[in-house]
């Protein structure tokens, strides 16, 4: 819970800053604050890299706000990000290896055995699917916002479509790891291989 208040802060402090006091006061705001984030972090002895993570992304956001002379800009690499994960995970799907299973076993350290169960494959494809659409939305809407030039409701897109999209996202993931229940070992034959 603390994760999602820390990456949501950043975003609240640029856009009271800038409907504040403009594109300077967003940038010092927004900076100073994933700062303070980051050495709280640091004091409790948290992992260092979330903390000099958070920093590195509302530096790069805010330098390229500062460069373009647009408070808008700020949103940029999420917007674009958005997109080419929602373009990479639908490839994935078509390419019949659903990213969201190879991340998956990946993790669990089953290798990619998974990919001969048809079971497993089409229950990761509608994981895959999912995530998807949650990042196409994501852009869809925030270059909407971006296009209409709405920083305050860009900021509360952001946050909305976060991490409670996100959670949905791992949710789906889930249910694809239980409903495909047994995933054969590597070079072992099932019943249900395509």
């Amino acid at each position: 819970m603390r994760g999602i208040v820390y990456s949501s802060l950043p975003v609240i402090a640029y856009v009271i800053g800038n409907s504040l006091g403009g594109l300077r006061a967003a940038i010092i705001a927004a900076v100073a604050l994933a700062v303070a984030i980051a050495a709280e972090r640091l004091l409790r002895k948290e992992s260092v890299m979330p903390a000099v993570g958070g920093v590195f992304g509302v530096a790069i956001a805010a330098g390229i706000s500062w460069w373009t002379g647009s408070a808008k800009d700020y949103f940029l690499i999420g917007i674009w990000s958005n997109l080419a994960l929602a373009v990479v995970f639908a490839l994935s799907v078509l390419a019949r290896r659903p990213l969201a299973g190879v991340v998956w076993y990946s993790m669990t350290g089953k290798g990619m055995a998974w990919r001969e169960d048809r079971r497993a494959r089409r229950c990761f494809g509608i994981a895959t699917i999912v995530l998807t659409v949650i990042f196409a939305a994501r852009f869809a809407v925030q270059q909407y916002l971006y296009a209409a030039d709405e920083v305050g409701s860009l900021g509360t897109a952001k946050i909305l479509m976060g991490y409670p999209l996100l959670a949905v996202g791992v949710l789906a993931v889930a249910w694809a790891a239980r409903a495909s229940r047994r995933v054969p070992e590597a070079g072992e034959r099932t019943p249900r291989q395509s």
